[in-house]
């Protein structure tokens, strides 16, 4: 708390004149561009690697960048994530989402542990919520992990995309750059496109290409940041070699 004190007091000295000058700017007419889905993770500073400023994105984070399928509810508005997903996308009409996953992910990390029965047995989930959350939540993505064991981590993975027809295949760390539990990370980020298409409020939106869902992929050791580029099947670095080419993609799928 001492850290955090401070931190405010210099904050009043150095930073403050300017954010509260840029909250009036956006007070009466804010047009955030994005809804960006993250890790709770410590090192995860989303505002700072993406330069965005007061007004650009909605950020929702929590325990390894999940939004739980809507099949997990009888009703679509019983958690966090999914009104999150209204709020940005329906209330203030944002036609971007994102989902940021990253290396060293502590969740990830925790779900491939989770393979073990025992350990993720019910009497386990009773006494760590954690736990309960990732076996819920993320079973989805440790199936896919699965999938990939079984055929080879050189085989594509086929994930639903935005709708029932439309279809994206993934290959996983194609240069085996990462471990074991990093792949797991870039699978689950990928799995929760899939996840967020499953809300029937954002569907038409979907169909009709009005909303479009995005993913990325942060390496914290490195500090390099990966966009998943559906034409290419799989995670590419963003950098002054790719960029103009993810920026065509982006322009012709998701303008």
């Amino acid at each position: 708390m001492d850290k955090i004190l401070r931190g405010i007091m210099k904050y009043r000295r150095t930073d403050r004149k300017t954010m509260v000058e840029q909250f009036k700017e956006v007070k009466n007419n804010p047009t955030p561009k994005a809804v960006f889905f993250t890790c709770m993770d410590s090192r995860m500073i989303p505002t700072r690697f993406t330069e965005t400023d007061v007004g650009d994105m909605f950020v929702v984070r929590n325990a390894g960048n999940l939004i739980p399928n809507s099949h997990h509810f009888l009703d679509e508005y019983t958690t966090n994530e999914p009104a999150a997903l209204e709020l940005g996308c329906v209330v203030n009409d944002i036609r971007h989402i994102i989902v940021c996953g990253h290396s060293d992910c502590k969740a990830m990390n925790l779900l491939y542990k989770l393979r073990d029965e025992e350990y993720a047995s019910k009497d386990q989930r009773r006494i760590s919520p954690l736990k309960a959350w990732l076996c819920n939540h993320a079973h989805s993505s440790l199936e896919k992990f699965q999938q990939l064991e079984l055929a080879g981590h050189n085989q594509p993975l086929i994930f639903q995309g935005e709708s029932p027809m439309r279809k994206f295949v993934a290959y996983i760390d194609h240069e085996n750059r990462f471990s074991i539990e990093d792949k797991l990370s870039q699978i689950n980020t990928l799995q929760q496109l899939q996840n967020i298409a499953s809300y029937g409020f954002l569907r038409q939106r979907l169909e009709t290409h009005d909303l479009h869902i995005h993913a990325l992929w942060f390496d914290i050791y490195s500090g390099d940041i990966f966009y998943f580029s559906r034409q290419n099947k799989r995670f590419i670095e963003i950098n002054e070699m790719t960029m103009d080419m993810l920026t065509l993609e982006v322009r012709k799928f998701y303008s």
